[in-house]
C-alpha cells in the first residue's frame, strides 16, 4: 500500500486521500478553519500549509521540494511524499496566518459563547505569536439576525466558508452567500432571506469560531459546565446519533455525533431544538387516582394497588408507545400478560408530518415522527407469537370494546388523544403511563408519570431497521419513574413480592427477541439488583453482532420474572449455582464509521 511521511513518520493512505486526511486519521495535529470532511474543498484559510517534497520522476525519483508551501487539505498524497507541518517555514506560515486572522477580531472571549470550544482560541495558544502589531483602528461589523435559530457577529467571522458551502452543498437552499472584497468582505443572507431551512442550525456547529450563535443557547451556559452525553433521537425516526449537553439535571443543547451510516455530520432543527417538552412545566410528577369521583393525587404504592386492582380479572389490552425503548415494550408486554395471559398487544399511534425529504447532501428528514416504532413492533410481535396478533392502534379503536381494562403508554411531545380515542376510554379501567397531560389523563382512573427518553437508557431501531444503544443523560424527574421500572413494579407486586427492597430469588428468564433481520446470540444476564436497570442509567437489552465487523441484528432482552427482587450479593451467589454458560459478545452497538473496532472477546460465564 503506498505511504507518506509526515514529520518522520511513515503512514499508508488510500488512493485519492490528502494529506489532511492522513493526517487526521491518525492524529497528527494540523491547524486547519476551512476544512470539512463533508463539505467541498476550498483551500481558503491558509493555516494548513505544510512543506511537502515529493519523488522526481524525471529525476530517477529523488526527493526534491515543491517551490512553496503546499495546503494540505488540497494536495493529494503521493507515494514517498515527505511532509513537514513542523519545519520553520510551516510554522512561520502558522504564525503569519493567526496574526491576520487576529487584526479585527474583537477581544470577546470573556463574553463569547464559543469560548471554551473555539478553534480560533485554541490556536491562538498553539500557533500564535503572543503580541499584536496593528496599531490601527480595528474595523467593526454589525450584529445580524439571520434567521429563527442563528445569530451572526460579524465581527468574529473568519471567512472560513463552512456555513456558505453546508447551504449551498448540503440543503440545496444557498441562503448564505459571502459579499465584499478585502477587509470589508463578509457572510449575509440574500436580501430579504432568511437561514429557516430545516437544517439551518447545523452552521452553528460548522462555525470555527464564535460568529454564528445558536440564539436559544445564547448566554444561557459555559461550555466547561456542561457534561456531554451520548445519545438517540428521541423525537423521529431517523435514529439520528446526538450528544446531550446538561448541567446539574438540565438539558441546555443538543448536538450531532458523527455517524456516516445514519446522519452524517448533520442533524435536523426539529432534532436540535425539540427537546423542550423534557423541562416542561406541565411535566406529570405524582400518581393520580380516581377515588370518589374525584382525581387525587396519591404515594406510588397506592397506584399500584388500584391499578392492580382495577385490572384484576378484566380482558386487557396495553398500548405500547413507539416511543419508547425496546426493553420496555418487551417489559410492558410481560406486565401486561401477567395481569391478563390473553392481554392483547396494541402499537401506539404512530404520528407523521408530510413526507420524507431528502436534501442534496443526503440526509433525509422522515415523515415518522416517534424513534421506536419498528423496535416496538418486533419486540411485541415476537412475545405474540405472531404477527397477525398484534393491533395497530386504528384496529384497536374499532375493536375497543372488547376490553374491560387498558394500559396507555404515550410518552409523545405533545397533544397525542384524540376526542374519539378518551370518548371510547370511558367505561373502561384505564391505567395510562404518560408524561405530560392530555385529554386521557385527565379521566383515567389511574395516571402513573413516567419518563423521557432523555431520563432513561435503552435501544432504538431506526426507520432503516438500524439498532442504537443510547445512555441516560439526566435524572428523571422527581415524583416519576421509567416506565421499564412501572412494569417491573406491577409484575413484582401481582406476583406478592414487595416492590422494592431485598428478597429471593426464584428463577430467571432470557428470552431472545429478534430485532432487525433475525439471528440470535447470548449474552451476560445484566445485574437486576435495584430494579429495573434503565432507572440506574443502563441498558437491560443487550445488542449481539453474529459476527466481527457486521451491524447488529438481533437483541438479547432478559427480564427477571416476578420474584426477582434481590440484592447484588445474594445475586451473585444465586447465579453462581445455577447451571448453564452463555458466550458473551459484545453489548454495544457499533457503527462503522464510529472509528476502529475491537474484535470482541468471547467469554464464558457460568449462571
Amino acid at each position: 500500500m503506498p505511504s507518506i511521511t509526515i514529520n518522520g513518520k511513515k503512514h499508508e493512505f488510500k488512493p485519492g486521500q490528502v494529506i489532511l486526511q492522513v493526517a487526521n486519521e491518525h492524529g497528527i495535529a494540523i491547524p486547519q478553519y476551512c476544512y470539512h470532511e463533508g463539505l467541498s474543498i476550498v483551500a481558503s484559510c491558509r493555516i494548513c500549509l505544510a512543506e511537502v517534497w515529493q519523488p522526481n520522476p524525471r529525476n530517477d525519483n529523488k526527493l526534491e521540494p515543491l517551490p512553496k508551501l503546499v495546503p494540505t487539505c488540497q494536495t493529494a498524497c503521493m507515494d514517498g511524499m515527505v511532509v513537514y507541518t513542523d519545519s520553520p517555514k510551516a510554522i512561520a506560515n502558522q504564525k503569519a496566518v493567526m496574526e491576520y486572522l487576529l487584526i479585527n477580531h474583537p477581544l470577546d472571549c470573556p463574553v463569547c459563547d464559543q469560548a471554551g470550544e473555539c478553534l480560533l482560541q485554541d490556536y491562538s495558544y498553539e500557533y500564535g505569536r503572543g503580541v499584536s502589531r496593528f496599531e490601527e483602528t480595528k474595523v467593526k461589523q454589525p450584529k445580524k439576525d439571520l434567521g429563527p435559530h442563528v445569530y451572526l457577529y460579524a465581527d468574529r467571522c473568519i471567512m472560513c466558508s463552512r456555513c456558505v458551502r453546508f447551504c449551498r452543498e448540503v440543503t440545496g437552499t444557498a441562503e448564505l452567500l459571502v459579499e465584499g472584497r478585502g477587509n470589508q468582505e463578509q457572510i449575509d443572507v440574500f436580501p430579504g432571506v432568511a437561514l429557516d431551512n430545516e437544517l439551518s442550525a447545523n452552521v452553528i456547529d460548522l462555525c470555527p469560531v464564535g460568529a454564528l450563535l445558536d440564539k436559544d443557547f445564547l448566554f444561557a451556559q459555559r461550555v466547561w459546565f456542561l457534561k456531554e452525553t451520548p445519545s438517540i433521537d428521541g423525537i423521529t425516526a431517523s435514529g439520528d446519533n446526538i450528544s446531550i449537553h446538561h448541567n446539574e439535571g438540565r438539558i441546555y443543547r443538543v448536538k450531532p455525533r458523527t455517524n456516516l451510516e445514519v446522519n452524517k455530520w448533520w442533524i435536523s432543527d426539529e432534532i436540535r431544538f425539540g427537546w423542550k417538552w423534557v423541562h416542561s412545566e406541565q411535566r406529570l410528577a405524582s400518581p393520580v387516582i380516581e377515588r370518589f369521583g374525584a382525581r387525587v393525587e396519591c404515594d406510588w404504592e397506592r397506584a399500584y394497588d388500584t391499578a392492580a386492582a382495577g385490572l384484576s380479572g378484566k380482558h386487557i389490552a396495553v398500548v405500547v408507545s413507539p416511543m419508547l425503548p425496546c426493553e420496555e415494550a418487551y417489559a410492558l408486554a410481560k406486565a401486561a400478560r401477567a395481569i391478563d395471559a390473553s392481554a392483547q398487544f396494541v402499537i401506539g399511534p404512530i404520528p407523521r408530518q408530510g413526507a420524507d425529504k431528502t436534501f442534496p447532501g443526503g440526509y433525509t428528514i422522515f415523515a415518522e415522527k416517534c424513534p421506536n416504532s419498528r423496535g416496538v413492533r418486533r419486540v411485541l410481535e415476537a412475545m405474540n407469537g405472531s404477527a397477525s396478533g398484534v393491533l395497530s392502534f386504528d384496529d384497536f379503536v374499532q375493536r375497543i370494546g372488547e376490553f374491560g381494562g387498558l394500559i396507555v403508554t404515550g410518552g409523545y411531545p405533545s397533544e397525542w388523544v384524540t376526542p374519539q380515542f378518551a370518548g371510547a376510554c370511558k367505561g373502561k379501567f384505564t391505567v395510562v403511563i404518560d408524561v405530560l397531560p392530555n385529554r386521557l389523563t385527565a379521566q383515567a382512573d389511574v395516571v402513573l408519570p413516567g419518563a423521557s427518553w432523555a431520563e432513561k437508557a435503552g435501544v432504538f431501531e431506526n426507520v432503516k431497521g438500524r439498532l442504537q444503544a443510547f445512555e441516560a443523560a439526566i435524572p428523571v424527574l422527581a415524583g416519576a419513574k421509567i416506565e421499564g421500572q412501572i412494569a417491573y413494579d406491577l409484575i413484582s407486586l401481582i406476583a406478592g413480592m414487595p416492590v422494592t427492597g431485598p428478597g429471593s430469588r426464584e428463577s430467571a428468564e432470557a428470552q431472545v427477541v429478534p430485532v432487525g433481520g433475525g439471528g440470535a446470540g447470548a449474552a451476560r444476564r445484566p445485574d437486576w439488583a435495584g430494579g429495573w436497570p434503565g432507572a440506574r442509567g443502563e441498558t437491560a437489552l443487550q445488542v449481539v453482532d453474529e459476527g466481527p465487523g457486521q451491524v447488529p441484528n438481533a437483541m438479547q432482552v432478559l427480564l427477571p420474572r416476578a420474584a426477582l427482587v434481590f440484592n447484588a450479593a445474594s445475586a451473585r451467589r444465586e447465579m453462581a449455582g445455577e447451571a448453564g454458560a452463555l458466550s458473551v459478545f459484545e453489548t454495544e452497538v457499533h457503527h462503522p464509521s464510529a472509528g476502529p473496532r475491537m474484535e470482541a472477546e468471547v467469554e464464558v460465564v457460568e449462571l
